[in-house]
């Protein structure tokens, strides 16, 4: 690893004009597990953000309140830090927009821009409200975008092409307030040159951001970089130009300014300079944004902080917009998720590992679907990471006494194995490609479980209990190697892995240790499944067109035992009237995926009456574990080699001997007289059964 860093990041500010929902909070989780990584690693690594407190919408919103915009974004602040605090991002410095300090730096930004010649001041026509006796800043204007012609724009970019304009350029414009068409008036404003930085542009963007977000930028400055505009008519809340009478900043100008004043803010708290950072090329500064926001942080913003004498980021990480299952978000269609809604349902880390498992370096628009979502959560963390250490470290404590063995052979490879990842699973969170990291660390959890099942500590016990002391001390080991590859994604869950085996907060260094002989605590629960209810109660609280049509099926589909699939040849010859079959409908028999599998292990599970554990191959190298209640009919023996027929896309259910990833398909009134399905000879694992 290279010498220790100081690295400056940052994500938007959020309005204040609004609650913060799970949109954003994408954003604030991705910034909190790549900074967390960066202190794990030893680097000096400050997260700083703010409320972006100013415009028109906090005025208007305000009045409406009979409240004073101050008294309003001050509410507003607390309020969004409250959700931050619970959903534990680890903000350095929160700060507010509207601030002296920030006030200052806009002043000092301006005066730099005008006496270097980057200001303009000239008269232009303006859309004015005759019925609010004001004029309309860009998003009280809608109407149709000029460009695309995409109805009910704003007045300054178009969501639909991105296209930017000023509010005059719209077409059927309308105020946004009172739906009235607004006039014509001319008005004197201030505009920034930014064509006086396009070759400056032309070489900062494509080495500061992604080649994908560098091509974007590549096509608006190859063609006219318009001036722009920077200054709003009175009344608005926010700050006055200097030398300008009833003129005030746009919130776009003191709101990327925010990062700055809020650096400096902590800066004096701690006794720093604020040079360091953003005047001083050691300090890495990383700007985290959404897509919809690149044209001003990547061309509006450096040309900014060039004239002005500040350092420019080394980076924009830009990732895509949230999606809940398949739409945009919008909070007229119930969508929009505040996240003071999620926390009174679902615990917090279930969004944070989630949205990790989703997350990457590319722009690319991520689902929030909640299907998937449980799934991910009680299949993944709970069912693989978690209850590896749950069945380590129990069985220990309650049959060994807590005392860990020494590890050699086939244990103490398992362990290293485990550490050899350390360095490619920081070069994906480094990258930002948080999902692959989820994916090498769930491997790492996978491949010790088959290991766990294989040494069957459960028996070896009973004739060898110090060779079971060493395959459980191997066990918690790995899952101690997760509990700190994730530790950046759940802070809190890494913690208590740490209070169990007797430890400090890990460091990523730490992975490389190996505790032998080591006396762990008594097992806590460490995370819970996901229940559908509680899905549901989330999606009923926000709107009607959210609600699920049916009672969410995370994971309930494994309720059903293999056993409870029963042919009508062979029921009883005179079933009861409430024995008859529920009728359902092609399509939904048509989700079920039948598939002809190869059964490559089988084990018998000792503890249960009906069970066996079956390892299958479903071809292309793809395996599941099945748990089927068929131990009456067949010895374990007998199944290996064996074709059958599973529901392959049924959702794994977390089980008391193990994680059960399908259903064998069965016939029969039970007992000694139940039998699974042989197809033909010739068929191959992984066809599908028509």
């Amino acid at each position: 690893m290279a010498g220790k860093r100081r690295i400056l990041a940052t994500a938007a500010l959020p309005y204040a004009n609004g609650s913060i929902h799970l949109g954003h909070m994408l954003e604030y989780i991705q910034v909190d597990v790549w900074t967390r990584f960066q202190r794990m690693r030893g680097h000096e690594c400050v997260f700083v953000c703010a409320d972006d407190t100013h415009g028109t919408p906090i005025m208007i919103k305000a009045r409406e309140l009979g409240i004073t915009p101050e008294a309003y974004i001050t509410k507003s602040r607390e309020d969004h830090l409250a959700d931050f605090n619970d959903f534990g991002i680890g903000f350095d410095h929160y700060s507010s927009t509207h601030s002296d300090e920030n006030k200052a730096l806009c002043e000092e930004f301006y005066l730099k821009m005008r006496d270097n010649g980057h200001i303009a001041i000239r008269d232009i026509k303006q859309l004015y409200c005759n019925f609010d006796k004001m004029f309309l800043p860009d998003r009280f204007v809608k109407g149709s975008c000029p460009n695309c012609k995409a109805a009910n724009q704003y007045g300054d970019n178009c969501e639909v092409c991105g296209a930017t304009y000023s509010p005059a350029e719209l077409k059927d414009a309308y105020c946004s307030v009172c739906k009235n068409p607004p006039v014509e008036k001319t008005s004197s404003h201030a505009f920034f040159q930014l064509d006086h930085f396009r070759d400056f542009l032309s070489k900062w963007v494509p080495t500061h951001t992604t080649p994908e977000i560098a091509n974007k930028m590549q096509e608006w400055l190859g063609g006219e970089l318009r001036d722009w505009d920077i200054s709003r008519d009175a009344p608005y809340f926010g700050f006055e130009i200097p030398g300008l009478k009833d003129k005030y900043f746009y919130v776009w100008v003191d709101a990327p300014i925010g990062y700055i004043s809020s650096t400096l803010q902590w800066a004096k708290k701690n006794g720093r300079d604020l040079k360091e950072f953003w005047q001083d090329d050691k300090t890495e500064i990383y700007h985290f944004i959404g897509k919809d926001i690149i044209y001003f942080h990547c061309l509006f913003w450096p040309a900014m902080l060039k004239t002005a004498g500040y350092n420019t980021p080394k980076q924009i990480a830009v990732h895509g917009f949230m999606n809940l299952n398949g739409e945009k978000l919008s909070k007229s269609k119930g969508t929009q998720i505040p996240a003071r809604i999620y926390l009174n349902h679902l615990d917090p880390m279930y969004l944070r590992y989630y949205y990790a498992s989703k997350l990457s370096s590319a722009l690319q628009d991520i689902d929030l679907n909640f299907d998937d979502f449980g799934n991910r959560v009680n299949s993944d963390l709970v069912g693989k990471i978690t209850n590896l250490g749950s069945r380590g470290a129990q069985m220990l404590k309650k049959r060994l006494d807590g005392r860990m063995g020494k590890l050699s052979g086939d244990a103490l490879k398992l362990v290293k194995d485990t550490q050899n990842k350390a360095d490619e699973i920081a070069e994906l969170y480094e990258s930002r490609d948080f999902a692959k990291a989820m994916n090498e660390i769930r491997a790492l959890a996978e491949e010790a479980n088959r290991y766990f099942d294989e040494r069957a500590p459960w028996k070896l016990i009973n004739d060898n209990p110090e060779a079971t002391r060493e395959v459980l001390a191997s066990i918690i080991n790995v899952f101690r190697c997760l509990a700190i590859y994730l530790k950046p994604v759940l802070p809190k869950y890494s913690d208590r892995v740490a209070a169990l085996l007797n430890e400090k907060s890990y460091s990523w260094s730490d992975v490389q240790k190996i505790l032998e002989n080591h006396d762990i605590g008594e097992y806590e629960h460490l995370a819970t499944r996901v229940e559908p209810t509680k899905i549901d109660e989330l999606l009923a609280s926000i709107q009607p067109s959210v609600q699920p049509k049916e009672t969410s099926k995370v994971a309930s589909s494994n309720d059903i035992k293999p056993t409870d699939i029963k042919p009508a040849s062979t029921a009883s010859t005179a079933p009861a009237a409430t024995d008859a079959p529920t009728e359902i409908d092609f399509e939904d028999f048509a989700k079920v995926d039948l598939r002809i599998v190869k059964i490559i292990e089988a084990e018998e599970i000792v503890e249960a009456d009906k069970l066996l554990r079956l390892k299958v191959d479903l071809g292309n190298g793809q395996t599941k574990q099945i748990i089927a209640g068929i131990k009456s009919a067949y010895k374990a023996s007998d199944l290996v080699g064996r074709m059958t027929v599973i529901v392959a896309n049924l959702k794994p259910r977390k089980m008391k001997f193990g994680m059960s990833e399908g259903m064998v398909l069965a016939a029969g009134p039970g007992g000694k007289d139940l039998f699974i399905l042989s197809p033909d000879s010739g068929a191959q694992p992984g066809q599908k059964v028509k």
